[in-house]
């Protein structure tokens, strides 16, 4: 089906720039009005998510207001506190092909044994949940889990010299069980959600509230988007998202881009707007969620810029203007101090070069370290 509203790249990334909120000003913002935290903040690297949040104008929130635990990607995501119950529900496979897919090999000697991958999930939150009576670092869990498991369950992994139960489940299976991770603990120690009653795999997230469904969530942060793009962002079944589409989704045209893109209705005359150059510059991390989006050829078109920016080993940040990405930035710490090293795409102006450096220091406050320096 054709579409009447035809869109080109830069408004694209201008509409995705104000959906994720990253050209607020420092402290302007706050956990309830951050519109990414229904979708999940990934807390990967160090204080990711607060660096993450910072960038979108959240600084100083308590740890006790937010929920960290497994989730999309079965990465470390943050969550409002007040949000958990949804949010077990939101994250929970889509069906029993999303459950298959999501857990990859480890599907295949559960069904050789004639278990549901959704069953043998329940299985492992409920194990889970019956040895974390107190705050329990991973290593000690995983042993405790292996021995109440059957061989379906476990494999052999060469790296740890060990038998346990497979990475992808045991991870999934944790915030069903009612368990958290403890923040800026390493390894991560789990431990019980308060005043929580588990979910056990009991609700598909088919049935999630809007506001916190992943496929809609996908839409209002990565509009306009293709069924394909959420499917790998959630690492889903094409045709489980396809069938979970928002109803009022409506097609655009993508200026030089084939396929059905879609974006939510409520978005459309957002996404018309003609872009504005505000000259906001953030230092984003390698895994914020702006460089989480699947059609990566809309952020950087150059192939060569985004295979060194999306790098499978020691992925760098992003220098993003206005929501261009216009270099890369990588820390280095030592001890308290930290530097901070960029490499601009193009030749860099004085204002650019000013604001990488004020960005810096925002990011060795975020750290709790000082300052070094900022090279090129």
């Amino acid at each position: 089906m054709g579409s009447d509203v035809r869109v080109d790249r830069d408004q694209v990334v201008a509409f995705r720039w104000r959906a994720h909120q990253l050209g607020r000003a420092a402290g302007s913002g706050t956990l309830a009005d951050t519109v990414l935290l229904d979708l999940g903040v990934q807390d990967t690297g160090p204080r990711g998510a607060r660096w993450a949040l910072a960038n979108r104008g959240v600084e100083g929130y308590d740890d006790a207001d937010t929920l960290l635990a497994w989730t999309l990607r079965v990465s470390p995501h943050l969550y409002r506190r007040s949000d958990q119950v949804a949010v077990m529900v939101a994250t929970t496979p889509l069906s029993e092909a999303d459950a298959t897919k999501r857990v990859y090999d480890a599907s295949k000697p559960l069904r050789e044994a004639g278990i549901d991958v959704l069953d043998a999930l329940a299985v492992l939150a409920g194990k889970q949940r019956d040895i974390v009576t107190d705050p329990m670092d991973k290593g000690t869990l995983s042993t405790a889990l292996t021995g109440r498991l059957d061989p379906p369950y476990l494999r052999r992994c060469v790296p740890c010299k060990t038998t346990h139960a497979w990475e992808s489940p045991f991870r999934m299976a944790a915030l069903q069980g009612g368990l958290e991770l403890q923040p800026g603990t390493s390894p991560p120690v789990l431990r019980r959600i308060p005043r929580v009653k588990p979910r056990l795999f009991g609700t598909l997230g088919v049935r999630a509230d809007p506001r916190f469904d992943v496929v809609r969530g996908y839409l209002r942060c990565f509009g306009p988007a293709r069924p394909q793009d959420a499917a790998t962002y959630l690492d889903a079944p094409v045709k489980d998202v396809t069938a979970h589409w928002p109803d009022d989704a409506v097609p655009v045209e993508v200026r030089g881009a084939p396929g059905a893109w879609s974006v939510l209705a409520e978005d459309l005359e957002a996404l018309t707007d003609k872009p504005s150059a505000e000259g906001t510059v953030r230092l984003l991390g390698a895994y914020d969620a702006w460089l989480q989006l699947r059609d990566r050829e809309t952020l950087v078109p150059e192939r060569a810029r985004a295979k060194d920016l999306w790098r499978n080993l020691g992925r760098p940040g992003a220098v993003v203007r206005d929501g261009m990405v216009v270099g890369t930035w990588r820390p280095r710490s030592a001890g308290s101090r930290l530097t901070v090293t960029w490499e601009p795409w193009t030749r860099p102006t004085r204002v650019l070069s000013a604001a990488v450096e004020e960005q810096a220091e925002r990011l060795a406050e975020i750290r709790e370290q000082t300052l070094a320096g900022v090279e090129t």
